[in-house]
């Protein structure tokens, strides 16, 4: 599936998003050809992590979140990261990102503690997906049924629950992408 002239958004937080949760797939819808923005809180660079606890590496934020809209892009990924994922969650105007990808029927991938900005975008209602064991509980509180699987696709949202599961994600993230809007969802 090529993403030739696909535009994707990848969340980072100032620090604490997960190094290979952001690295991998940026990579992968890069290496199918799209052009990939990263969009932060602040300008600058982030700061990731690896396993929550370790130090990462540092990544350039192209454009902060109140330089963007859905408008703009063809899809969306959301990394996880216990900090990171919390930090982005508390951000409203991340929250209307994400919402606005939804309501606009775009493609959205969220990995680990990712869907935690779906809990809180409430764009969960009657939608299957999987994240990190420990989102099981918000998920099903906010009206998603949570299952406990590699890689879920319900109608342009590609969950997934760890970093072990970054094959499978990526390559679904890249086949969504390639379909764009989904009609149902």
């Amino acid at each position: 599936m090529t993403l030739d002239g696909k535009k994707i958004a990848i969340l980072i937080a100032p620090r604490g998003t997960e190094e290979p949760e952001f690295v991998q797939p940026r990579q992968a819808v890069q290496d199918a050809g799209a052009e990939v923005t990263v969009i932060g809180l602040e300008p600058g660079e982030a700061r990731t992590n690896n396993s929550d606890l370790d130090p990462g590496g540092s990544y350039a934020v192209d454009m902060t979140i109140d330089q963007v809209s859905a408008e703009q892009f063809d899809g969306l990924i959301i990394p996880g990261g216990t900090v990171g994922a919390d930090t982005l969650r508390g951000n409203g105007d991340v929250i209307n990102f994400v919402e606005a990808f939804f309501d606009q029927k775009k493609p959205v991938g969220a990995i680990c503690h990712g869907p935690w900005l779906l809990v809180e975008a409430d764009v969960l209602d009657d939608r299957s997906l999987t994240s990190y064991l420990t989102l099981q509980t918000d998920i099903e509180n906010a009206g998603g049924n949570w299952l406990d699987e590699e890689v879920i696709v319900d109608e342009g949202l590609v969950t997934s629950r760890n970093p072990d599961d970054l094959p499978a994600f990526c390559a679904k993230i890249v086949d969504e992408f390639g379909e764009g809007r989904h009609a149902a969802s």
